[in-house]
This record gives structure tokens, C-alpha cells and sequence, in this order.
């Protein structure tokens, strides 16, 4: 799956997570920039996120993720 496509699939689980049909997600994107993602959306972000892609996070690597670009690039490596 190339980056791009991952980063498709991303936006439709924001989509639905933070109920926000026209979120564009883009990888300087953090959790200040979004209304909404909070501890709790968190949470159900990185579980849709694994069952989406079907992968699973380190608690390093969720720790370890500053914005959307790095989250695109850490599920673009686990899927290589």
C-alpha cells in the first residue's frame, strides 16, 4: 500500500471518529488542530486504526507520534 493510499484510508477513519465529513487530514495535522480529539478520541482513533489496517501499535509508538505525518509513516512501515 503506498503512502498516499494510507493516507486515504486515514482520513476516512478521522472522518467517522470525529464525525467531520470534510476533515482533510495532512501530516503536520496534530490533536490541537481538531476539535474533538481528546484523550477518549484518542483512543478509539489508534483501535480504529489498527482494525482498519490490521496492525497493531506499541505504546512507544503511539507515545512517539507528534503529528499525523508520523502516524501515516509509522503504519506505511508496519505495512511494508
Amino acid at each position: 500500500m503506498s503512502r498516499e493510499e494510507v493516507t486515504d484510508q486515514l482520513n476516512e477513519i478521522f472522518t467517522k471518529i470525529f464525525k467531520k465529513p470534510d476533515i482533510q487530514i495532512h501530516d503536520e495535522m496534530t490533536a490541537k488542530d481538531v476539535k474533538g480529539w481528546d484523550s477518549l478520541n484518542h483512543i478509539n482513533l489508534i483501535v480504529a486504526i489498527e482494525k482498519s489496517f490490521k496492525i497493531k501499535f506499541t505504546t512507544k509508538e503511539i507515545q512517539g507520534l507528534p503529528n499525523v505525518g508520523k502516524l501515516i509513516d509509522v503504519i506505511h512501515q508496519k505495512l511494508g
